[in-house]
């Protein structure tokens, strides 16, 4: 038999009922011991990008094949080429055996697998631990048939099995998956097998001698919500990680269009610290070569598939601003500066507090720039709104040899009316052993903006710790800033104590308000400041519809409909420009009737950054409530909704008659 592995794949996207992961403590599970998944499998899967569609065929699988080679992916490390759900007939033949769909695979799966293995690859396959897999049109699961599916797979040469949850009838979890780790193993075939129960039955608890790696969560969806949801509750089960026994919190949506590449990045790094199975979920025939540059940067993949095989660790989250610390098989570490937050925000620790030995300076290597600096200690960096600086920090003797690592931030609000001058202060500081020499800095922005240096912007050195600060002004042009985001570059540049010029960015986003109408005013009809939803956009004065704007029904909570308000997905938040000149946010809030018994939320109002009110959990059984926030002073607020701590299941929330008060 041909020594490849099978690996089990992601469960289907947006079919399943998750259920939230228990972020109690976890600990360290058994391994299954078969020397297989010692780092994290890495590969693609099809779902995300195809589904079902007529695309999805061996023409496309063979092809995505050849992009692995073509593109440079092998050579990353890449393996699996993964079929998902939908690649059979909806009946078995006589026999009792599966059947490939033979519009879309003529050759059967068999010759699919030969090419891909002919490309030095491996291939995945789907089925579930069900009658039927997850898709409506019924094809058949492999509960009951664990013996016969198995064999099948090891015959057609399958390197990676992708177990769902669907349909299971009722049946025990860990006996439908030990059944099948038993069936697969008896085929002979070295299989890496991945449990998809969506972390419902908190596998991490018992898999880890049952398989390779086990998903955490429910599905992922291509959205900054979903993912932060994922990664929340992937974090805090590190300890369950290991060599062959992986924490698995769904695919990557890197590519799929529906985060900006800075968010990208952060998925990327955050599920590359959290050792995570790196499957890409997005269409690589169309992928830019942003999409490129992300999945196949080395040195972040080699965080994910560092031979230690830690998981990360949170060491810290105040306000969004978040340190994840991974230790290294050499010694060094992988750190995380991850900003939640909706602006740029200061995020540091010590090379102390990561662990690493004291000594008189440490070198650190930033993992999306590939520039090495030297570091008195602090790893600190300002970084961009929903971003990630991704430090590797090592006690390194030949510090000396690396230029100063400096932070470049800003002091003051990006929120500015047009024709109207708001200050804003910048900063450049030393964070090296070594002085930061003939500093300069710069602000660049759109055509028509002022943006007007009213203190220094130089200077001869900066010292270890010290600052260049810089006071400016910015005034978008009177009637001709829309409202709306728009992009500021802040620019630092200096020279090493061995003459190297360096250049640091920080992207910066402003944005544009108008102050908010005076007296009441219904919040579907004033201007969202930033947005973010589990599912399909934020509606306004209809529920949501999971998919395209407009898609949703008319606002209705306990059998009472509401003609104004906004429609909602959890995790979901709305910010709103106040602008300090409003008292009170109000709404009627609720359970969107349309989805049944389904749905258990909380509404939260935050004014500035501090929550103003929230509701406690919310389920579709109870009326609406009524929430009421004081935001005086406030120059923003938001409307927050989260799961309720039990996973997104249909939350459909409405925030029903919203009003500001100003």
């Amino acid at each position: 038999m041909i020594g490849a592995a099978v690996t089990a794949l992601l469960c289907v996207g947006g079919l399943a009922s998750p259920v939230a992961a228990d972020v109690g403590d976890s600990s360290p599970t058994p391994q299954l011991g078969n020397g297989l998944a010692l780092t994290p499998p890495m590969g693609f899967n099809n779902w995300n990008s195809t589904g079902c569609s007529s695309d999805f065929n061996e023409t496309m699988v063979e092809g995505i094949a050849d992009l692995f080679v073509d593109k440079g992916l092998k050579a990353a490390g890449y393996q699996y080429v993964n079929l998902d759900d939908c690649w059979a007939l909806s009946q078995r033949d006589a026999n009792g055996k599966l059947v490939p769909d033979p519009a879309r695979f003529p050759h059967g799966i068999k010759a699919v697998a030969d090419y891909v293995h002919a490309k030095g690859l491996k291939l995945g396959i789907y089925t579930s631990a069900g009658t039927k897999t997850c898709n409506s049109k019924g094809f058949p699961g492999a509960l009951g048939h664990e013996y016969s599916d198995a064999q099948q797979f090891a015959d057609w040469g399958v390197d990676y099995l992708k177990y769902d949850n669907c349909n299971n009838q009722g049946v025990d979890a860990k006996q439908r998956y030990r059944t099948m780790r038993d069936a697969l193993k008896a085929t002979g075939r070295p299989i890496v097998y991945s449990i998809c129960e969506w972390g419902s039955n908190k596998p991490w608890e018992w898999a880890g001698d049952v398989g390779n790696l086990w998903r955490t969560t429910g599905d992922i969806s291509d959205n900054w919500s979903s993912m932060l949801s994922i990664l929340k509750q992937n974090l805090p089960l590190a300890a369950a990680a290991g060599p062959g026994h992986w924490n698995d919190p769904d695919m990557l949506e890197v590519g799929n269009g529906g985060m900006t590449d800075t968010e990208y990045r952060t998925h990327f790094s955050m599920w590359s610290i959290m050792a995570s199975p790196l499957l890409i979920g997005s269409d690589l025939r169309k992928a830019s070569a942003a999409t490129y540059d992300i999945v196949t940067n080395d040195e972040v993949i080699a965080v994910d598939q560092d031979p230690l095989g830690k998981q990360g660790t949170v060491l810290s989250s105040d306000g969004g601003r978040w340190v994840v610390v991974k230790e290294m098989a050499d010694g060094s570490r992988a750190v995380a500066l991850f900003n939640e937050t909706d602006s740029p925000q200061h995020i540091s620790t010590t090379a102390s507090a990561v662990g690493l030995p004291e000594a008189p300076a440490y070198s650190e290597r930033d993992l999306w720039q590939h520039r090495t600096y030297n570091t008195a200690g602090a790893l600190s960096a300002t970084v961009p709104a929903h971003g990630t600086v991704l430090l590797r920090a090592s006690a390194d003797q030949k510090w000396a040899s690396h230029p100063s690592a400096v932070d470049v931030g800003v002091d003051g609000s990006l929120l500015v009316e047009a024709g109207k001058a708001a200050p804003l202060t910048t900063t450049v500081t030393d964070l090296g052993r070594t002085p930061a020499l003939r500093v300069g800095t710069a602000l660049t922005g759109p055509a028509g903006w002022q943006l007007k240096a009213v203190s220094g912007t130089s200077a001869s050195a900066v010292p270890t710790g010290e600052s260049l600060r810089t006071s400016w002004q910015v005034t978008p042009p009177a009637g001709g800033a829309a409202t709306g985001a728009y992009n500021l570059t802040l620019t630092a540049t200096y020279r090493s104590s061995t003459g190297e010029r360096l250049r640091t960015v920080l992207p910066l986003t402003a944005h544009v308000v108008v102050a908010p109408p005076a007296g009441q005013s219904s919040l579907s009809d004033l201007p969202m400041l930033s947005s973010s939803n589990g599912w399909g956009p934020v509606e306004k004065d209809t529920s949501n519809g999971e998919a395209q704007a407009g898609d949703g029904h008319p606002l209705t909570i306990g059998g009472t409909a509401y003609a104004k308000g906004l429609g909602v997905h959890a995790s979901s938040a709305v910010e709103y420009y106040t602008g300090g000149a409003c008292s009170a946010v109000t709404a009627q809030v609720g359970v969107d009737d349309e989805k049944g018994a389904n749905g258990t939320v909380t509404f939260e109002i935050w004014a500035d950054g501090k929550k103003a009110a929230s509701t406690g959990v919310l389920t579709n059984a109870m009326p609406a409530q009524p929430l009421k926030a004081d935001v005086s002073g406030a120059q923003t607020v938001r409307l927050v909704v989260t799961d309720g701590g039990d996973g997104v299941d249909s939350d459909h929330a409405d925030w029903a008659d919203a009003t500001l008060g100003c």
